[in-house]
């Protein structure tokens, strides 16, 4: 991804995030051809390209909108999809607890709409390689859709269609990142994938199937460091005199669930009781 892609003067072609005076997002694209047609008029794109991030432009109506680049968590739960996308609570969670750093080998399996895809574009950066596998073809074609559109050029991604069971590969893989509803049956694929100490992280909405995959997982005896967790996000309203928790939060969507993998012909020790 180039450095400079979201830096400097907004330009043409680039998405960009909108807020209204009720701090609304409207995510949009800089098109030259047609303006910007939101809640509270229709704004010219003319007005903002060209300008500082952060610029105030007014519309039709003579409303008020702020523009900026969008930050991931503007911009992922505003992505197109057909399916549910993981939300920036927990993308933030899957890149420290994968452990993800610039310059790795990661294999992503149920890509859906490219929402996971563009964090661990960002994390490996320019020197590290993405291999994604998605069974769908209306799926692989939305994804790579919106990583162009909205994230970039990504030449170190490689999207297969395909189920990963089957279709994977690729050896010495750094991370293994799994948002299937059956993971198990990928363990020994992953198994492969990996590199002695890599790290196969997967994402499941219910409890039943992170035991089924936690009970599969201490039955093979080549992963360890098992562990699952979920998280919850509570924002808080401060307006004046007025400090409390939002009503609504954002509460379980999802357990996340890491492994890692042993050295070739090892197993895990012997747990206490």
């Amino acid at each position: 991804m180039n450095s400079n892609y979201r830096r400097g003067a907004l330009a043409a072609d680039e998405p960009v995030v909108l807020l209204d005076r009720k701090d609304r997002e409207y995510l949009s694209r800089l098109d030259q051809r047609r303006p910007i047609a939101i809640r509270g008029g229709k704004i010219s794109v003319d007005d903002i390209i060209g300008r500082d991030e952060g610029c105030v432009v007014k519309s039709s109506y003579n409303e008020p909108f702020l523009v900026f680049r969008p930050t991931l968590p503007q911009l992922i739960p505003n992505l197109p999809r057909t399916a549910q996308v993981i939300y920036p609570k927990d993308l933030g969670p899957i890149l420290i607890w994968a452990d993800l750093f610039p310059g790795a080998r990661v294999v992503e399996a149920g890509v859906g709409a490219g929402a996971l895809s563009m964090a661990l574009l960002r994390a490996i950066g320019p020197d590290g390689q993405l291999f994604s596998y998605e069974i769908r073809e209306d799926f692989a074609e939305l994804a790579q859709k919106n990583v162009a559109r909205y994230f970039g050029p990504a030449a170190s991604w490689k999207i297969t269609l395909g189920d990963v069971a089957a279709a994977l590969d690729e050896t010495d893989i750094d991370r293994v990142m799994l948002d299937l509803p059956e993971p198990w049956h990928v363990i020994e694929s992953a198994y492969k994938a990996l590199r002695p100490g890599g790290i196969l992280l997967c994402y499941l909405p219910t409890v039943i199937q992170v035991k089924s995959l936690v009970d599969a997982l201490r039955d093979d005896k080549r992963f360890a460091c098992i562990e699952t967790s979920e998280t919850l996000m509570r924002f808080w309203h401060i307006k004046g005199m007025s400090v409390r928790p939002q009503h609504r939060m954002v509460a379980h969507t999802g357990f996340l669930t890491t492994a890692r993998r042993l050295a070739d012909g090892e197993k895990d020790i012997p747990r206490a009781p």
